[in-house]
């Protein structure tokens, strides 16, 4: 019988589906994202949690460092 995997893009949380099973019913909680990388290109990533998908977007955003943040704090004293 063939099974169906899903893993977290996080945490690595890993999630089996039987042939039998419906991904909706195996996977209620989870969050799935598509993210569209161009013409006919299309990225899918899954999620166990809130924090995970939270997690994962931090990740892909840029960060501003906190020595530049800081920089504006010590004009307004």
């Amino acid at each position: 019988m063939p099974r169906e995997y899903f893993i977290c893009h996080s945490c690595g949380e890993r999630v089996e589906c039987a042939a039998k099973e419906r991904p909706c019913e195996v996977l209620n909680g989870w969050l799935m994202m598509s993210l569209w990388k161009g013409p006919e290109t299309v990225e899918h990533y899954n999620f166990c949690s809130l924090s995970c998908l939270k997690t994962w977007v931090d990740t892909q955003a840029p960060q501003v460092p906190d020595a530049f943040l800081r920089a504006f704090e010590k004009g307004r004293e």
